[in-house]
């Protein structure tokens, strides 16, 4: 499993305690930034992560910023990518398991330390169900098409 990481300045603690948790589990991380708690743009760094995830290259995406919001709405703008904000465990499995959802997005003004670290082990360790949840996941490709020319 290999997992992209970015942030932008408001959520660059927690995604620095989310890689080392990551990193004692042995997972491979590839951190796309920001690298300081300087203000930076986090469109920015939500497009690097998602294009990545999107063209295969990682399993997974994970992006923090403030709220999870902005850098989540960014990362969707990419085709191919469903990423999810998730503030509790039930919607980290949920989100994987009916919406395949390939991005992970978690604020760090928002979920403290603990919890984040239990959504992160929630959505990595769940498994999209298939069967009637395919067709959904069709119809957002279908809508992409539509939309992505």
């Amino acid at each position: 499993m290999r997992i992209a990481i970015g942030s932008d300045h408001g959520g660059f603690r927690l995604k620095g305690e989310i890689m080392e948790h990551l990193k004692v589990k042995g997972i491979e991380i590839v951190d796309f930034g920001t690298f300081s708690e300087d203000s930076c743009d986090y469109p920015d760094v939500a497009l690097e992560v998602a294009q990545a995830v999107a063209d295969k290259k990682f399993t997974f995406g994970i992006l923090v910023c403030g709220t999870g919001i902005g850098i989540g709405i960014a990362a969707n703008k990419v085709p191919g990518i469903r990423a999810a904000l998730c503030s509790d465990t039930f919607s980290a499995h949920a989100c994987r398991e009916h919406n395949d959802a390939n991005i992970l997005t978690i604020g760090q003004r928002v979920v403290g330390t603990g919890l984040a670290l239990d959504i992160v082990e929630t959505f990595l360790k769940a498994e999209f169900e298939g069967s009637r949840h395919s067709k959904r996941i069709d119809k957002i490709s279908q809508i992409e098409a539509k939309y992505y020319k």
